[in-house]
């Protein structure tokens, strides 16, 4: 098979392990106290449920979390899957690898299977060795930053933000404060950080507002969005201007284990601040032109990576400025929440025909904590109206429906943008209306 599922999974069904706190835990900062770290492992497994979508056609799913088997069949039915072994609530409470080190059985029966092995991620438990090494290098900003300035050059229509590293928290404080005086607005980042976690962007009203530099990064940390201790750099931020249609973009590509560098293509990010919340990918979704010049400076990145030893899936994020060229912000050496509706997508076109769009939302707030059956009919009600604006409604993360802020993970594909922004409304609408099941109780 060619092209980039054959480079991934050779087009076989394959063994999904969702090691979403493991990988994290290789970039914790130092400081991070029990509770803190708690919470983080608790958000890793809600979305390692993701695991779903780590290929085209899972054989097996080894969760940490534990969920309902109506749910696998929901995707199974919808994404014309043969059968799938389930193996989940499997490390309540610690990472994956220490789970399965203590279930030696499953362990050998994942590494006996005859089906490629996918995670989120490599980390130390997959063994030492150049892959692991260039994970650790240019998941760094700074890395990303330095390999971006370098390539840069031969690529029009990129642009490289300034990027400076502050020596200590203070010195950090200081540059802040400096910039600020100067009405600049900074992107403040750790070198290692996910989903948003340990970046921020600093306006200068916000660090007056509190005091100066110093008060705000105590701010940042208390509120844990930096983490306590650690080196930070100091970003130019990229305006977009006061109507940038499309702001943040990502482009994810594979290396085969040969080194080749197999593009798979743009999506459009939905990011909140600086949190990621989703994508759309499918046909037409990023312009040519924007698509066209992430695509040449991600694979230049791909065969960086490639010749210092990574291989498996990668993506380039980049934010949009006034001018519409295009600046990359970070490389992810990993699976990602695009990478999972790219799966999404390849699926769909090939069980029912090409030319899907798919949305996937990692976190739609909820109106109120739902049990798992509760929140199965929920959104059962929502796939038959979903289905009616010519939208398939795909649930993906069903394990957040009764933490203290509630939320579920969904997918949806459709025809155009049109019926999925119709679907998407649909199902804010009706998550809200769950705070009226218990207004009439009180």
């Amino acid at each position: 098979m060619d092209g980039w599922v054959g480079a991934w999974t050779g087009g076989r069904a394959a063994v999904h392990i969702g090691n979403v706190a493991d990988f994290n835990a290789q970039f914790v900062a130092p400081g991070m106290d029990a509770a803190q770290r708690a919470r983080r492992l608790r958000q890793a497994h809600h979305y390692a449920c993701l695991a779903v979508g780590y290929s085209p056609e899972p054989a097996v799913l080894v969760l940490p979390a534990e969920v309902d088997r109506a749910w696998t069949d929901w995707l199974a039915r919808e994404l014309a899957w043969g059968p799938v072994q389930v193996h989940s609530g499997v490390a309540a409470g610690q990472t994956l690898a220490e789970a399965l080190a203590a279930r030696p059985a499953l362990a050998a029966a994942i590494a006996d299977s005859g089906h490629p092995v996918i995670s989120w991620g490599r980390t130390a438990a997959q063994g030492e060795g150049p892959e692991l090494a260039a994970v650790r290098r240019y998941e760094s900003k700074a890395a990303a930053h330095g390999l971006f300035a370098q390539l840069a050059p031969a690529h029009p229509g990129i642009v490289v933000p300034a990027q400076e590293r502050a020596d200590g928290r203070r010195r950090a404080a200081r540059r802040l404060t400096v910039r600020a005086t100067r009405g600049l607005t900074t992107v403040l980042k750790s070198p290692h950080g996910v989903g948003g976690y340990g970046t921020v962007v600093v306006e200068p009203a916000e660090l007056f507002a509190a005091g100066g530099g110093g008060a705000l990064l105590r701010r940042l940390v208390h509120s844990e969005v930096l983490p306590p201790q650690g080196e930070l750099l100091l970003e130019e931020y990229v305006d977009p201007g006061p109507a940038a249609r499309l702001r943040d973009l990502t482009y994810d590509a594979v290396i085969g284990p040969d080194g080749t560098v197999h593009p798979v293509g743009a999506g459009a990010m939905e990011v909140a601040g600086t949190r990621y919340q989703g994508v759309t990918v499918g046909p037409g979704v990023v312009p040519r032109a924007a698509a066209e010049t992430a695509r040449g400076l991600a694979l230049a990145v791909g065969e960086r990576l490639a010749a210092d030893g990574y291989r498996g899936w990668y993506d380039v994020d980049f934010v949009t400025d006034r001018q519409r060229r295009l600046a990359p912000t970070e490389i992810n050496l990993r699976l990602t929440g695009p990478a999972v509706a790219f799966m999404l997508r390849e699926r769909l076109d090939r069980v029912r025909g090409p030319g899907h769009l798919v949305r996937t939302l990692d976190a739609l707030p909820l109106g109120a904590r739902l049990a798992p059956e509760a929140l199965h009919d929920h959104l059962d009600r929502q796939r038959r109206r979903c289905a009616r604006l010519g939208v398939t409604l795909l649930p993906l993360i069903p394990t957040a429906g009764h933490e203290p802020e509630p939320a579920v993970g969904l997918a949806l594909a459709g025809p155009d943008t049109e019926a999925l922004d119709a679907a998407q409304a649909l199902l804010t609408a009706a998550n809200h209306g769950l705070t009226g099941m218990f207004e009439a109780l009180r």
